[in-house]
Parts: C-alpha cells; sequence; structure tokens
C-alpha cells in the first residue's frame, strides 16, 4: 500500500490524473462523454477535422478526453501504478516528455493508418500516453537488470501483453494509438534517459 508521503513524491502523476478527472466531470456536466460528437467540440481527435481544417491541437487535447467511466478509470489506474514509478526514477521533466510526445506519437499513428485506409472515426483517451509510460517502464526496468522497485521484467511485459491483448480483442479500440505510444515511450527514454544509479526490488 502506498503511503500519502510516496504520493506526494509524484506530483506530476497525480496532477495528470487530476486534469483527466476535472476534464472529464466539465464533459459529463454539459453533456454525456459516451456522445462521440459531444466528445469532439471538447477536442477528441478527428482525422478530416486535423487534416483538412488544420486542428492539429486536437492529436494533444484528445489525450485529456475519455469515452465513460470505465475508460478513464482503467487508464488513470495504469497511469498511477506504472506513471509513479517512472516519474521517481526518471525525473519529472522526463516523465512529462514521455507522457506527452508518447501519446502524440500514438494519435499520429492512428491518423496516418486512418488516412490510408479512408476510414474515420472519433477518438479520445490517455490510453497512447499511457502506453507510451509502459514503454519507457520496459525499457528502464531492462536498463535496471529486470528490476523496479517492487516491479520485475516478468511483471511489466505481463501487463504490457494483456493491455495489447485486450485492445486488439476489444471492439472500438486505438490499437494503432496503443502501439504507437508504446513504441515511442520506449525510444523516448532510450534518448533521454540515462541512469547514474540502479535501484534494486525484490519480491513482495
Amino acid at each position: 500500500m502506498r503511503t500519502l508521503e510516496e504520493i506526494r513524491k509524484e506530483p506530476v502523476t497525480v496532477a495528470l490524473i487530476l486534469i483527466n478527472v476535472l476534464i472529464f466531470i466539465a464533459v459529463e456536466l454539459t453533456g454525456t462523454s459516451q456522445d462521440a460528437w459531444h466528445v469532439l467540440n471538447y477536442g477528441a481527435a478527428y482525422t478530416p477535422y486535423i487534416v483538412e481544417k488544420g486542428e492539429v491541437y486536437r492529436l494533444f487535447t484528445s489525450m485529456f478526453l475519455h469515452f465513460g467511466i470505465e475508460h478513464l478509470v482503467n487508464n488513470m489506474l495504469v497511469l498511477f501504478v506504472l506513471g509513479s514509478r517512472l516519474e521517481q526514477v526518471t525525473g519529472k521533466i522526463r516523465f512529462v516528455l514521455i507522457y506527452l510526445l508518447g501519446g502524440i506519437a500514438g494519435n499520429i499513428l492512428s491518423l496516418v493508418l486512418e488516412l490510408r485506409s479512408q476510414e474515420f472515426s472519433v477518438s479520445a483517451g490517455a490510453s497512447g500516453a499511457v502506453f507510451a509510460v509502459m514503454g519507457a517502464m520496459i525499457y528502464v526496468v531492462i536498463r535496471n537488470k529486470g528490476w523496479l522497485g517492487d516491479l520485475s521484467m516478468r511483471q511489466v511485459l505481463v501487463m504490457a501483453a494483456f493491455s495489447l491483448y485486450f485492445g486488439f480483442t476489444s471492439s472500438g479500440v486505438d490499437n494503432a494509438a496503443h502501439v504507437g505510444g508504446m513504441i515511442a515511450g520506449f525510444v523516448i527514454a532510450v534518448l533521454a534517459w540515462h541512469p547514474s544509479s540502479r535501484v534494486k526490488g525484490k519480491y513482495i
């Protein structure tokens, strides 16, 4: 069980979760987050709007929007579990870069694939950014000889594999954003994070 003191050491993770929750509440108070067009008005991603109208900002704003409470809770739980640990290791600035740039990269890959298929849909969610955190975690654990605190390589890989499997076997999931975010997070961590010390861990 994480203590309040430990949580205070992860202000960026807490702030990101709070922002997502507050935006979700705002969307719900003015309509419903289950309505794709209502969420679109708040900044969800939609390839025709991004390409034809030049609304590139949607690649960013869509990361803070969710379709329904279950969508929000699932993403925020994973962000809390992995983000809190990654933030302590990489530092606040690198963590923000991994989260935001990884999420945007995932959305860009989704946009490119939609342009190729010409099948467009309204897209929203922090999943791409969360998967970027997951990708970065994989690299950090590799560099730390298979451990990061109480997390092992096996645990991180199982979580990643299960998350990807759930996405590919479910309908209405932007798997391109997931895969793109994970790859981007891994690459960004390779480029931006160079460990100066090892963090030991053991099973509990």
